[in-house]
């Protein structure tokens, strides 16, 4: 077993994610070093774990900045090639915390997390220490730390939103979108998570990002471009979009200026958090020319331009809204 094996062993062990055969060869290293007056197995679980914090802080204490050190611990009686064993497993665990110990550290002493919510019906904007600026939609929410202390700004968000973040060459944005991660210097661009349809999308409008699925890269994309993740399906699609649309949930004002009828519902779509659809499809095609809607309700931008494009519009019982007419002569 190598250094990287019995890091994610003991990592796991922590975490209680551990089979029946692991949890005994923990054991079994614990045993040939002394694990206390208490013998191993009638300790319950949260002794055990301050147990192994101990020793994690032992060997820290034992261990210079620039070299590993053996760690004295009290000799047992045995056989030749046990005690060979034994010793080997020392040397191996103490290097192997040496090289981990600050992703051990990290795990053991999680940095916490503010958590921002954004209510169904509104939408959340907030300012990080470091500058960047992040604006959630509706239903959504947003881990962070008070401030980025490590060598990357790392958040957590489910749901959708906008993010500006404020450059720092030294120190990489990462948002953490279930699996998927992505990462920028500083740019911005717009995440959507929707677990209904199991996908997951990444929109830049002025900048560069990467997105990847754990450690695999998925693409790296440019203003108007999006990257979509199946995350069921584990496929991937990019794309040329209009950016503007998909941040049009984000936008206080609405601003028409020659977009078809279709494009512009998509905005309305997502600045609303609602569902329309169209009826006659002939309708999408529709254009307006020189109309700026700005602030109104859902229902009286919908009234203009079913007015302005020879439509009607009628809300369901579910809430969402269905445009229905003989449209424009396009």
């Amino acid at each position: 077993m190598n250094r990287d094996q019995i890091a994610a062993l003991l990592d796991r062990y922590l975490n209680g994610e551990t089979t029946n055969e692991e949890n005994e060869l923990v054991k079994r290293w614990l045993e040939e070093h002394d694990n206390g007056n208490a013998q191993w197995h009638d300790l319950d679980r949260s002794a055990k774990d301050q147990w192994l914090s101990v020793v994690f802080s032992e060997i820290k204490n034992t261990i210079s900045e620039t070299e590993p050190k053996i760690v004295s611990l009290p000799q047992r009686k045995l056989g030749l090639w046990r005690s060979i064993a034994a010793v080997a497993a020392v040397l191996l665990i103490s290097f192997t915390l040496y090289l981990e110990w600050p992703s051990l550290q990290s795990r053991l002493h999680p940095v916490e997390l503010t958590t921002l919510r954004a209510p169904n019906d509104q939408k959340r904007e907030i300012t990080l220490t470091d500058g960047t600026r992040i604006w959630l939609n509706a239903g959504s929410a947003l881990k962070y730390p008070e401030t980025f202390n490590g060598k990357a700004r790392e958040v957590y968000l489910s749901g959708e939103a906008y993010f500006d973040v404020r450059h720092n060459p030294g120190k990489p944005f990462i948002i953490h979108t279930g699996t998927v991660l992505t990462t920028v210097l500083g740019t911005a661009f717009n995440i959507k998570e929707d677990k209904s349809k199991h996908t997951i999308q990444v929109t830049v409008t002025p900048g560069k990002v990467s997105v990847a699925n754990g450690q695999k890269l998925l693409g790296v994309i440019i203003p108007n471009q999006q990257i979509s993740y199946n995350t069921l399906k584990a496929e991937v699609v990019q794309a040329t979009v209009n950016a503007n649309a998909v941040i049009a949930w984000q936008q206080r004002d609405l601003h028409f200026e020659d977009v078809s009828f279709e494009d512009a519902i998509i905005q309305l779509e997502q600045h609303f958090n609602v569902k329309i659809s169209f009826s006659n499809p002939k309708l999408k095609t529709c254009r307006f020319t020189g109309t700026s809607l700005n602030g109104e309700e859902l229902e009286k931008i919908l009234k203009v331009m079913c007015a302005f494009n020879n439509a009607t519009y009628q809300i369901k019982p579910d809430g969402n809204f269905v445009i229905d007419g003989a449209g424009c002569n396009n």
